[in-house]
């Protein structure tokens, strides 16, 4: 049985106790405050169900859309930083140069990791300025720290990378939304390529924080439905800085494979474990540490080893790449990048559908502009949505990160999941899709 049909013949028997019992989940594609402008007249909370398009006033807009971000400058995300940003960037500059109506500024902030506080200063210095919404953080485990004080502002978080199921049923305000996946999907897919690889038995080198045991969770449950079984699994903490002791306990079960649920702790922890004479081309990797480790390792370290990561192929995105290096020349992963461009595109339609930059008003019309109402013409582009928009009429926008449309918890119905495969210089290659 391929990846695909067994994640999908999963996906309804685990819908309930994952709360993503929703409309049309089945079909999931596993190919894997400010305010500002005047709202319509007609502003009631739409219940989620399709058909539920909220009214869309003609004429043109003046408004001044402020949004902050929190992505990981610094910390164990960092180098997802570069290209989240480039990606944020790029979607205001598409947006300023439409000519709208709809100007965008961005004040870019540090998240930091959980070690530290630094993503509940930037919320902070972001909130006093009146933000509308907030972009990040990257790791749920810091958006976990930070997301009351956002929802409790009245301000609108959108994450391109988190990937807990924990937010699904986050009790919001209908504030939290998402361009990256659960990790219900990526655990399908990683739990499934590990057991068709021809592994049997699988332990587990695990972040202890929601996105690290959630994620490994999934891929437990997937790899054991598929006939495999875990015979080890070692947790540590962020901010922990040695790993033997989680090396030595999943090693002396012999795994017939080991994947790696952590960030870029992954840099210590793999040449460490490829170091007790396991062998580097049975380890895996997920998406808080598939990453270009030519400058870490030495040459043939990992060469064969696997992974995922949620997102479409970049090498399909010729020419979004090759913006995102107008903005940062010096970007070598475009990890997230698709999302977080997707995010400020749809907060942009958002707020030009409601005609109002307060964080309450644009939610509204969030998932109405992604086709999530049932409703709406095909857009690809911010130009192309409000040109619509201007004129009263529903949109469905899908952008470079692929089809969207938001479901009643604010996570896309859609997803591609990456399967990558390591060289010998330690760099990694799309393989296929799960």
């Amino acid at each position: 049985m391929s990846v695909f049909a067994k994640a999908s013949a999963k996906r309804s028997a685990r819908a309930a106790w994952t709360g993503l019992a929703i409309a049309g989940v089945s079909t999931l594609l596993l190919t894997a405050c400010a305010q500002g402008g005047t709202p319509p007249a007609e502003t009631e909370t739409p219940t989620g169900d399709a058909g539920d398009a909220l009214p869309i006033a003609e004429g043109e807009r003046d408004l001044a859309l402020k949004l902050g971000t929190i992505l990981p400058q610094s910390g164990a995300l960092a180098f997802l930083g570069p290209p989240e940003e480039a990606g944020v960037q790029l979607g205001a500059d598409d947006v300023n140069g439409a000519g709208s109506g709809l100007a965008v500024e961005v004040v870019f902030r540090d998240s930091g990791d959980t070690t530290t506080d630094i993503a509940t200063v930037s919320v902070t210095d972001l909130l006093s300025q009146d933000v509308s919404a907030i972009v990040g953080a990257a790791s749920s485990g810091v958006s976990k720290t930070v997301i009351d004080q956002i929802v409790a502002a009245g301000v609108v978080q959108f994450s391109p990378a988190n990937t807990s199921a924990d937010f699904t049923d986050y009790d919001d305000n209908d504030l939290y939304w998402r361009t990256a996946p659960s990790d219900v999907l990526q655990g399908e897919v990683l739990g499934n390529l590990i057991a068709e690889d021809g592994n049997a038995t699988l332990g587990l080198i695990v972040l202890n924080d929601p996105y690290g045991t959630g994620l490994a969770q999934f891929t437990r449950d997937a790899f054991e439905a598929a006939g495999g079984e875990v015979v080890a699994e070692a947790l540590f903490n962020e901010g922990d800085s040695s790993f033997d002791a989680q090396i030595t306990e999943v090693t002396a079960a012999n795994p017939d494979a080991i994947a790696l649920i952590t960030f870029d702790q992954a840099k210590v922890i793999t040449p460490a474990l490829v170091g007790t004479g396991y062998p580097g081309d049975k380890v895996y990797f997920v998406d808080g540490n598939l990453a270009d480790y030519s400058a870490d390792f030495t040459p043939g370290l990992i060469t064969g080893a696997k992974g995922t990561l949620p997102g479409l192929d970049v090498g399909t995105l010729g020419d979004f790449t090759d913006r995102l290096l107008t903005v940062d020349p010096a970007l070598t992963d475009y990890s997230y990048a698709a999302e977080s461009y997707d995010a400020v595109t749809l907060i942009s339609l958002a707020a030009y559908a409601a005609n109002s930059t307060d964080g309450a008003e644009i939610a509204k019309y969030l998932r109405q502009v992604s086709g999530g109402s049932g409703e709406g013409e095909k857009v690809t582009t911010f130009e192309e949505g409000v040109a619509l928009l201007e004129q009263g009429q529903q949109i469905d926008y899908d952008g470079p990160s692929g089809p969207v449309t938001f479901d009643e918890h604010g996570d896309p119905t859609e997803a591609t999941i990456g399967i990558f495969q390591f060289n010998e210089d330690n760099t990694y290659s799309r393989i296929g899709d799960g």
